[in-house]
């Protein structure tokens, strides 16, 4: 098993920066595809962005492209979201998420989730 605790969100204005930080713990994370999920108040939880295993392959949802980027620290046991160019749609709780098996975007499918860390953008 793998515990995932994230750190880094709060309230900036739109335009602005973040860098959400994933730390895991227990078994080996590079044994894990990696995933950011997010949840905005009364809306489904919508996926962000993935890495592989070895961060070799990422993908992001169209609504974050070119303005999030993920990354991973193997040797940290650390996964990272940098947010940039942020907007009032992107306010809501950030979780990350791991899978041994799956690598993909369907959050249904990863077991093991962090407690999430909430993201507010003001205009």
């Amino acid at each position: 098993q793998v515990q995932l605790v994230e750190s880094g969100g709060g309230l900036v204005q739109a335009g602005g920066s973040l860098r959400l930080s994933c730390a895991a713990s227990g078994r080996t994370f590079s044994s894990y595809a990696m995933a950011w999920f997010r949840q905005a108040p009364g809306k489904e939880r919508e996926f962000v962005a993935r890495i592989s295993w070895n961060g070799g392959s990422t993908y992001y949802a169209d609504s974050v492209k070119g303005r999030f980027t993920i990354s991973r620290d193997n040797a940290k046991s650390t996964m990272y979201l940098q947010m940039n160019s942020l907007k009032p749609e992107d306010t809501a709780v950030y979780y990350c998420a791991a899978s041994s098996t799956y690598y993909g975007a369907n959050y249904q499918f990863y077991g093991y989730w962090g407690q999430g860390t909430q993201v507010t953008v003001s205009s």
